[in-house]
């Protein structure tokens, strides 16, 4: 008899077990964020890919800057200055400050350009291609931090270049002088150049070494980088200075590539045959990069709980930087801004481009040198029209995200020593007195020192939430509430070019 009741439960539980079901709908908002979580993955190409692409025509109008506009501008302020007795001392400045400036970055570029002269291009790609794979790969990496840190510390020692040359004279001397400030920055300049050179010489080896054995070991080393980003926790604004630094380094691999490119042209005379060998392997470089971002990003955004819409905020903070450069307040050139958002400082890499294209190229004849006044006017063509539908796209991307009232009426913070209201009271006499701001006239210099715009709202807060402890959100929230305010997109910078420093 109990051997029946045990048949029987056993077939009872069977049935059952064949049987049963159950209703989704009881918990529809789980399974409705792990929807969500599978379409945000989905928009992530696209929306980040909007943000690459936006980003590297910012970083190929600060590169192209150097070649076309700086040159002029350096021109316009050198004759201002021989011409000045002509005209009398109508302000105690010989120079504007941004005149300074330039005349500085021109001063720079010629005097490492000649001094990039004294490296031997060919003496070190021998020394390296005599290397093991295996060391070769271990010194590639370290170039890439050394890369990083020397860029974090290089715009450092720019901006301490113009402001001391800039400085007004009537404040108390706080500084080294000008001329050590300016050997520092030549110092920078040469060094970072020539670790870009070394950069692009390895890749070089890689691409002619016969079983390609170098260059797959140097793209795999890209998904190494997913495994020290997407399982550490990110907020939006780190996220942000990952998105930057990316821009950069993708901006930068494009001109190594196109270094790459043209010594081995040079090695084969020019033959067009051969850069149909190089584009297999150039397109396999690039499309390993794409691949490495979107998976990166797309897992960091579904661990930390992050909308693909937060890109679309990153391109709008980016535009920011673009349309309040052209304001009559700007405090900086939009060269410059570049360089503090994503890190990239284009002088090192113009340097080097410069001094590969000059000994690869060879001008002789009255026809050569019309070729390069052409090629100079295509240049500053390219680099106008890209500046126009820059600025066009920026501020249609600033409407977009309602910043107008930011890039208009600032909140400002107080200075030590000075109070909010006086600070205000002082910018708003200023802009009386200026009238109404321009994206596109000149900045006017102002008697009292302008602070630092500051947006005070806090940033959105993510927590990283694994699917089994979907609780106490509660808890946590109101814990965040008890912490210090985050920074705004508009103030981060290239400090923590890492991406990865939890403030």
């Amino acid at each position: 008899m109990s051997s029946l009741n045990t048949d029987l439960s056993l077939l009872r539980f069977i049935s059952a077990e064949l049987t049963r079901g159950y209703f989704l709908e009881h918990n529809e908002a789980k399974y409705t964020e792990r929807r969500e979580r599978v379409y945000t993955c989905m928009r992530i190409p696209k929306e980040l890919e909007k943000l690459m692409f936006f980003g590297i025509f910012l970083c190929l109008d600060a590169f192209l800057y150097v070649f076309t506009l700086l040159p002029l501008r350096v021109f316009l302020a050198m004759f201002r200055f021989i011409t000045l007795p002509c005209y009398g001392l109508r302000d105690r400045r010989l120079l504007q400050p941004a005149q300074v400036c330039d005349i500085l970055k021109g001063v720079i570029l010629v005097i490492c350009y000649f001094m990039m002269h004294y490296v031997d291009y060919s003496m070190m790609y021998h020394l390296i291609r005599g290397q093991s794979v295996i060391k070769l790969y271990i010194i590639y990496n370290m170039l890439e931090v050394a890369d990083r840190l020397i860029s974090s510390f290089g715009q450092d020692i720019l901006d301490a270049l113009y402001w001391t040359a800039t400085e007004p004279k009537e404040r108390k001397r706080a500084h080294i002088g000008v001329i050590p400030h300016f050997f520092m920055a030549v110092l920078y300049v040469f060094l970072h150049a020539i670790l870009i050179m070394v950069q692009a010489t390895t890749l070089n080896v890689a691409f002619n070494s016969h079983n390609k054995s170098l260059l797959t070991i140097m793209m795999s080393n890209n998904f190494v980088e997913i495994k020290g980003s997407v399982f550490k926790k990110f907020e939006k604004n780190n996220l942000f200075q990952m998105s930057n630094s990316d821009i950069k380094e993708r901006f930068t691999n494009y001109v190594l590539l196109l270094i790459v490119c043209l010594r081995n042209m040079e090695q084969f005379s020019w033959n067009p045959d051969h850069l149909w060998v190089l584009f297999p392997d150039v397109c396999m470089v690039v499309a390993s990069e794409i691949a490495v971002d979107i998976v990166k990003h797309a897992f960091i955004t579904k661990f930390n709980d992050i909308t693909a819409d937060v890109y679309s905020e990153y391109r709008a903070s980016l535009a920011f930087d673009l349309v309040s450069s052209r304001q009559k307040n700007a405090y900086t050139d939009y060269s410059d801004s570049v360089s503090r958002r994503m890190g990239f400082i284009p002088l090192p890499l113009a340097v080097l481009l410069i001094r590969v294209v000059t000994s690869s190229i060879k001008v002789q004849g009255v026809l050569a040198y019309v070729c390069v006044v052409l090629f100079y006017c295509g240049l500053i063509s390219l680099k106008v029209l890209n500046s126009i539908v820059l600025l066009g796209k920026s501020c249609q991307y600033v409407k977009e995200a309602k910043m107008e009232e930011k890039l208009f009426n600032p909140v400002l913070t107080a200075t030590p020593g000075k109070p909010a209201g006086k600070q205000q009271s002082t910018f708003k006499s200023t802009q009386d007195e200026n009238g109404s701001t321009s994206v596109t006239s000149q900045p006017v210099h102002q008697k009292e020192n302008m602070p630092s715009l500051l947006v005070t709202s806090n940033s959105d807060q993510f927590l990283t939430t694994p699917d089994g402890e979907e609780k106490d959100i509660s808890q946590d929230s109101s814990e965040l509430k008890h912490r210090s305010a985050k920074k705004d997109l508009l103030e981060i910078d290239r400090f923590t070019i890492c991406g990865n420093r939890i403030d």
